[in-house]
């Protein structure tokens, strides 16, 4: 074999490696009930939990604690299968938290009752979203 192949051999040889172990690290959304199977299991990888945040029948947010430092704060979260739970998060309310149609809480059960959340995304409504199409007549 020239030396050439060998190197190409070598470099998709790597190139298969790293792919199979980012493979291992892709994330999934998990519901509240397989968060808590999973710390149950001792698993304490970060878990990706995607729901809304708790609404009353007005459409008002309900269940947000702020502390009294403002430096942290419990919410309560519906995930896609109905569950509720109560969120803590260690840092500032985001802006626009309260708007945000669908919230994905990252990290995990430290007990029972509480899911503590490392990192918050949001999917706020878009500002470029037209409500109406208007068209010109020809």
């Amino acid at each position: 074999m020239k030396k050439g192949h060998i190197l190409g051999l070598g470099i998709i040889a790597i190139a298969i490696v790293i792919i199979i172990s980012m493979l291992g690290d892709a994330s999934t959304y998990e519901s509240f009930a397989t968060a808590k199977a999973m710390k149950a299991k001792g698993e304490d990888k970060a878990i990706h939990v995607v729901g809304q945040l708790k609404k009353g029948e007005s459409g008002n947010v309900e269940g947000i604690e702020v502390n009294e430092d403002k430096t942290s704060f419990y919410f309560l979260m519906v995930d896609n299968d109905g569950t509720e739970q109560r969120v803590f998060y260690n840092e500032p309310v985001p802006a626009d938290f309260h708007r945000s149609e669908q919230v994905v809480v990252i990290g995990g059960y430290k007990n029972e009752e509480i899911f503590m959340a490392d990192k918050i995304l949001m999917k706020c409504p878009s500002k470029y979203q037209e409500n109406e199409v208007s068209t010109a007549g020809m």
